[in-house]
């Protein structure tokens, strides 16, 4: 059996079947719309996206693409970044930074009646929302909260807080751990950099459009394993102290990424040991990607 080869220095076949994408989402279409697209423009079986946007919504929106969507939960565990406009109902107040202030931390939401979860009260944080410019009835929104938030939501109960009432005008993902908008790819550009690749043989459009899967797994702490571990892994073993190389400090049943000293990576797991142990389990399977 033989193990994936350093990220850096993968074919373009390679790249496409254990790849990612930080899409810019456009208006209009389903998030779910827009990885089949990807999946088609990529000739791969498979293209999961990294957590759903609405189809007015635009911007970042990773897709995984062939075998790298089994580990489509990791954007599940980071935080997400939006830019909303809140359309107020009246005049804002004077006080409306130190009123959106109150909002950062722990929030209940119900999420709401079209959504595709079950609408119970649960718990989301919201580490970060700052007004960045008022202008008439409208505020300009930058919100950073823990994924699952209902930014909709968000913008409603604030306008309640506000007196004013409100409701959410356009929103824009700029950022869902590890990614950000800084580097994001359209599906024109996609399209381009495939055709070519195989039209012309010329492959440095792809490899800055087709990033190693492994750049998703960049915001979880690192635990690396010898091959002759990692081969095991395979197989289905669990990842024990002898064969663990280096980790990075992680907490008890904190998910983790397993990678080969070249890079690759091998597994999600939880961690469950320690790793400076001579003998016991160290990680405990979630996903094998190898």
């Amino acid at each position: 059996m033989s193990l994936r080869g350093p990220p850096d220095d993968r074919s373009p076949a390679e790249l496409l079947e254990f790849g990612v994408v930080n899409l810019d989402k456009p208006p209009g279409p389903s998030a779910h719309q827009v990885a089949a697209w990807v999946r088609d423009l990529c000739d791969v079986e498979r293209a999961a996206h990294a957590g759903t946007l609405d189809p007015k919504v635009t911007g970042c929106l990773p897709v995984l693409t062939g075998t790298a969507t089994r580990f489509s939960q990791v954007f599940l565990e980071g935080s997400k970044e939006y830019v909303s406009v809140l359309e107020l109902h009246d005049e804002p107040p004077a006080d409306v930074d130190a009123i959106a202030a109150e909002f950062e931390g722990p929030l209940y939401q119900k999420p709401p009646r079209k959504s595709a979860v079950s609408r119970r009260l649960r718990v989301r944080e919201i580490y970060e929302l700052d007004v960045l410019e008022v202008r008439d009835r409208r505020a300009l929104l930058r919100i950073r909260c823990e994924s699952g938030t209902y930014v909709r939501k968000l913008c409603h109960d604030l306008g309640l807080a506000l007196g004013t009432g409100a409701h959410m005008g356009h929103l824009r993902r700029t950022a869902t751990d590890p990614f950000d908008d800084a580097d994001l790819v359209t599906l024109h550009d996609l399209s381009d950099a495939l055709g070519r690749w195989r039209e012309e043989g010329r492959d440095d459009w792809l490899r800055e459009t087709v990033l190693p899967a492994e750049r998703a797994l960049t915001h979880l702490p690192s635990v690396t394993v010898a091959p002759s571990a990692a081969a095991e892994v395979a197989q289905g073993a669990q990842v024990y102290a002898p064969g663990v190389i280096d980790a990075d400090d992680a907490e008890n049943d904190q998910l983790v990424a397993c990678f080969t000293p070249n890079g690759a990576a091998v597994c999600l797991g939880r961690m469950v040991g320690d790793p400076d142990a001579e003998t016991g389990e160290v990680v405990e399977l979630e996903r094998v990607l190898v």
